[in-house]
């Protein structure tokens, strides 16, 4: 099942599953009580997903939201693919590493746009898988993990470059596109053989087969579950392979994972101004040209 948040034309957030005529608003099913937007109360709820009745008209083309607009948070893997490491020469990946938090309100949709703020800085691309949660997590055990997904997602992760902690340079506004949609478990199938790709501009920059992440899925969850509760609409990005480049204004930006989806946000450098902050010459050093795709694409 594929679902989504979309706005209503009165602006209030709705939940739909996505069909092949269009979406079906399902909000009426939702609990009215609880915390958060109708999608975190419906994955609070411990509801069958499967369950939901989809008997409305469809509706041809809502805006889309993030599809969770509203997580507690979202947690994101530093440097969790080999061939990321290497082109960014880190000594280290998410083993010394860890994780880190981006804020909340740098989501934004499909269609959405990407608002680069200052005018003297790089600002790259990331394109990742994103877990959102579906029920309570905390101290859970790899075998357990997945026990706990909701569903999948697309997620780009933006980033300014920089000397600046990770959670100020990936956490601008409209840093976080997510969507389009939420996917079960069941229509995403086995993870090892999902494959992602993201286009800047319509040329390919990253080709990864989601089976290399240095710490998949159930590890990562588990992980995260053992530092801080995991609650039902939390959002977790498990990192990007190597094919980082900077981005410019005007340019669209796409990333398509097997089985989840197709995210696509353009960029725009209106208002922009020149950056307060003094790490641009600091931090990890990104290519200064960017990585052939055919040298991570397998024979």
């Amino acid at each position: 099942m594929k679902l989504c948040t979309f706005l209503d034309p009165a602006g209030a957030h709705r939940v739909g599953v996505v069909t092949e005529s269009g979406i079906v608003d399902v909000t009426s099913q939702v609990p009215a009580d609880g915390a958060g937007g109708p999608m975190r109360r419906l994955l609070a709820s411990g509801a069958d997903l499967g369950d939901l009745r989809i008997d409305g008209p469809a509706l041809p083309g809502p805006r889309l939201l993030a599809p969770v607009p509203d997580p507690t948070k979202i947690v994101a893997a530093p440097v969790n693919y080999a061939d990321h490491q290497f082109e960014m020469t880190q000594d280290s990946h998410i083993d010394a590493l860890g994780v880190f938090l981006k804020a909340p309100s740098s989501l934004i949709g499909d269609g959405a746009t990407v608002r680069l703020p200052y005018d003297d800085r790089r600002f790259d691309q990331e394109g990742e898988l994103a877990v959102v949660i579906g029920r309570r997590a905390s101290h859970v055990p790899t075998a357990r993990a997945l026990d706990h997904v909701a569903g999948y997602t697309c997620l780009l992760d933006m980033t300014m470059r920089g000397g600046e902690d990770r959670s100020v340079r990936k956490s601008f506004d409209t840093f976080t596109p997510v969507g389009p949609h939420l996917v079960t478990p069941d229509e995403v199938g086995p993870l090892e053989e999902l494959e992602l790709h993201t286009w800047v501009g319509g040329t390919l920059r990253q080709r990864a087969d989601i089976r290399d992440l240095i710490w998949g899925v159930p590890a990562l969850i588990s992980y995260v579950s053992s530092v801080m509760v995991l609650e039902p609409g939390d959002i977790v990005t498990t990192g990007t392979p190597a094919g980082v480049g900077q981005v410019h204004d005007g340019e669209e930006v796409v990333v398509e994972i097997t089985n989840v989806g197709r995210l696509g946000v353009t960029v725009t450098a209106e208002g922009a101004v020149a950056c307060p902050t003094l790490g641009k010459d600091k931090g990890p050093k990104p290519p200064t040209e960017l990585t052939p795709v055919f040298e991570r694409t397998p024979a």
